[in-house]
């Protein structure tokens, strides 16, 4: 692989402006055509054959009017009246006579004559039926509907919306997602130590995004495409890109310390070194994402492969677009030496090296591995206790901003009618197989049935269609749709169906709160199935890069522990309510259904990442000295501070979507933040290096019989060409800021002395000063 990269590599940097020139072009016409056909997303997460999906479509088949989306009007008096005065209740009436009129609509439900006012004449709500699924409502329906309620306004009286025609569309963009982007900038200033480089990776890496998220905009022509697939694929995408570009620069710098190694050669070997990890982390990404395809959930496959798209590009980009801009900036990259060293012509070598931080920290986890291991494994651990009691659902909209219609609309129903009211279920009942004359009568049988269900709080009469060959039943629960006796009851009504339901009649319990407990059980189903093709695929994947046994299995036990912890924080704070003022939570619930296997399958390829880029230097020195011990500790100090600054960065971009109104993106948000601070601090950067040390050589053996089996994909360059050097090396002149380049005395005694040194081979590079 590192050959080919470092070919890929060369020709960039020499034919830059081609390569410069194809990527915006590209970025031009898929922006272009992303923004003037972008197709339309939904807000409804569906999944074919769960029971709640069998009850829509049979609606939409013999009950269409009944199968549409519905929004609900609710109206408040003021503190000294009530709804039932001459004035408030002409002004309603006059409001839902104007909203029957909306384009669409199909019915409009009477308070007063429907009896949904409560018993103290204060609230009331009023449903509006459409004859459109709730995610194909136009806007101009929404806005309309909210315009009629001028009537009631006037009158003095509070009116809300809510159901689900009136979700929210999913907005990004906002002040936190660029503050996010602001920091992860001054990360990279700090990492690479000049504005110039530190701005190349945030421009790359807005090329490979806008690319990715305007096409999947485009893509959503063709196929069902939720909101929140295009900010997923904006979220990883910018993350990923930014690191990517981050590694290849970094090692770019420091080869360019060498005054002797050429503009056109470094960047040549980065890309085949550095560039090398990338394709084959991206890769452990890419394949992490589309594996969610295996969970059959048809919006969550979609997700997962606009991300995988969108990650895919940030990996072209990295090994084409980006030497092709190393390739143009030339000596403006190259770190030059401090003055006092250039006034005195001292070599490099001749003074003390100093200690760089991410050495030093390598130097005390490495002193005590055992103890190192035993209390960062107790501490993960620590941090998973909360995952025990995991629910998982999807947001009501009690999740929304507090300032939100929605949010005012769930807490009036709350006040005036209880919590059931926010968490309506419909029976439907296929009564085909009874004859016409007896259908009346069994659905009053079932009418019956349904109230003396225990949990049940209100039934409404049945609604059947012309035929009467399908029904509808209303049913309200006395608890909320967060609460687990709702899902307790929906599953006693499932389970208790026959004895309900009238002889020769099929009933099926739907509605927005039951598809929700449907999508949540489909996803637990699909949890281990998952896990355990990304533990297979990880242990296959990190076998083939480092050529070791002991190796991945410390990976994966490791990111399973990243996993554990991430969502015990995650359960801490959503689920259990901790820190809900300070992260503007506006109430405690179910983790979002989707989030685990998302989370899952994203910090999979994340947490990949910093192994391959931590580890394959660690191999790439033991490759050239055989020291196992010195192995860690250059590691850790050739990559650690950029592991550390790529961690930092992406901990940045995603801790700015936590911010975010949408309650959906808010939890992944926080899930993928504390997921990365965890995985690439306490276990890439503490864990491993202990669980190195304490293996020795033996990280690095390989049966006999499995090594002649493994391809051999040399992501560490060993198989490179010694490396062409810059004959002038007084032209380097032309540069922008200071770049230690010390190299630790042990380090340096340890290549010296192994055989393997004298090999042809890439020169180790220097560790930098943090």
């Amino acid at each position: 692989m590192a050959s080919v990269l470092y070919a890929l590599g060369g020709w960039a940097g020499r034919h830059r402006g081609r390569v410069i020139a194809v990527w915006l072009l590209l970025l031009a016409a898929v922006g272009g055509l992303g923004v003037t056909m972008a197709g339309p997303v939904s807000t409804e997460f569906s999944v074919p054959g769960i029971e709640s999906q069998r009850a829509q479509d049979l609606l939409e088949e013999k009950m269409p009017e009944a199968a549409g989306g519905v929004a609900r009007v609710v109206i408040a008096a003021p503190a000294d009246g009530t709804l039932t005065s001459g004035t408030a209740r002409t002004a309603i009436g006059e409001s839902l006579r104007e909203t029957a009129r909306i384009p669409g609509v199909v019915h409009v439900g009477d308070p007063f004559a429907e009896r949904t006012v409560s018993a103290d004449g204060k609230i009331a709500f009023a449903d509006v039926q459409f004859r459109q699924a709730a995610d194909q409502v136009p806007g101009s329906a929404k806005d309309a509907l909210v315009d009629t309620a001028a009537p009631i306004r006037d009158a003095g009286l509070q009116v809300e919306f809510g159901g689900t025609v009136m979700e929210p569309v999913t907005e990004v963009g906002g002040p936190a997602e660029v503050i996010g982007v602001v920091v992860a900038f001054a990360v990279l200033a700090l990492a690479l130590g000049s504005l110039v480089a530190a701005g190349l990776p945030l421009v790359t890496a807005l090329v490979g995004v806008g690319i990715g998220v305007l096409g999947v905009q485009l893509v959503a022509n063709i196929v069902d495409m939720t909101s929140t697939a295009t900010v997923l694929a904006l979220m990883i995408g910018l993350a990923v890109g930014i690191d990517y570009a981050l590694f290849i620069i970094a090692r770019h710098r420091e080869q360019l310390a060498d005054p002797a190694v050429s503009v056109e050669e470094s960047g040549a070997r980065a890309t085949a070194t550095a560039g090398s990890a990338v394709v084959f982390a991206g890769a452990t990404v890419v394949v992490a994402l589309a594996a969610l395809t295996v969970t059959g959930i048809p919006f969550l496959a979609i997700m997962g492969l606009a991300a995988a798209a969108t990650v895919t590009l940030a990996v072209l980009i990295a090994v084409t677009l980006v030497p092709a801009v190393l390739g143009l900036l030339g000596e403006r990259l190259r770190p030059r030496t401090k003055q006092t060293e250039s006034r005195t012509k001292q070599p490099m070598t001749g003074r003390p090296p100093r200690t760089t931080w991410s050495l030093a920290w390598a130097r005390t986890v490495t002193r005590k591995p055992l103890l190192v291991l035993l209390a960062g494994v107790v501490a993960l651990l620590a941090l998973a206790l909360p995952a025990q009691h995991l629910r998982l659902g999807l947001p009501s909209h009690a999740s929304q901003p507090t300032s939100s219609t929605q949010h005012k609309s769930h807490d009036l129903l709350l006040k005036g009618f209880g919590p059931g009211f926010n968490a309506p279920l419909t029976a439907v009942v296929d009564t085909g197989g009874i004859p016409a004359a007896d259908r009346e009568k069994a659905l009053a049988e079932l009418h019956t049935a349904l109230t003396e269900v225990p949990g049940v709080a209100h039934v409404d009469q049945p609604v059947a269609n012309q035929d009467a060959t399908v029904a509808a039943v209303p049913v309200i629960p006395e608890t909320g749709p967060d609460d687990q006796a709702t899902t307790d009851l929906v599953h006693h009504l499932r389970d208790h169906q026959d004895a309900i339901a009238p002889a020769g009649a099929t009933l099926y319990i739907a509605g927005s709160t039951a598809a929700a407990i449907d999508v949540s059980a489909k996803l637990s189903d699909a949890l281990p199935l998952f896990i355990a093709l990304i533990v297979a695929l990880a242990l296959v994947l990190l076998t083939i890069a480092f050529r070791s046994v002991l190796v991945p299995l410390k990976a994966v036990l490791g990111f399973l522990l990243s996993i554990a912890a991430s969502l015990g924080a995650t359960v801490w704070v959503f689920q259990d309510g901790h820190l809900a003022d300070l992260l503007d939570i506006p109430s405690a619930g179910p983790i979002t259904a989707f989030l685990p296997v998302l989370l899952i399958g994203v910090l999979f390829g994340l947490a990949m990442d910093y192994e391959v880029f931590l580890v394959s230097r660690m191999r790439e020195h033991y490759e050239h000295t055989r020291d196992a011990a010195q192995a860690v500790t250059h590691g850790m100090a050739g990559s650690g501070r950029v592991v550390t600054a790529a961690a930092l960065i992406m901990v940045a971009v995603f801790g700015g979507f936590v911010f975010n109104h949408d309650p959906i993106i808010k939890s992944i948000g926080f899930a993928l933040a504390i997921g990365v601070l965890i995985d690439a601090f306490l276990v890439r950067m503490t864990l491993v290096p202990a669980a190195m040390a304490l293996l020795g050589r033996r990280a690095w053996h390989l049966p006999r019989w499995l090594d002649r089996i493994t391809p051999d994909v040399d992501i560490e360059g060993t198989n490179l060409p010694h490396p062409a050097t810059d004959t002038h090396p007084q032209a380097h002149t032309d540069t922008d800021t200071d770049t230690d380049t010390d190299t630790d005395t042990d380090t340096d005694k340890a290549t010296t002395a192994s055989p393997a040194s004298r090999q042809p081979r890439i020169p180790e590079p220097a560790a930098q000063h943090d």
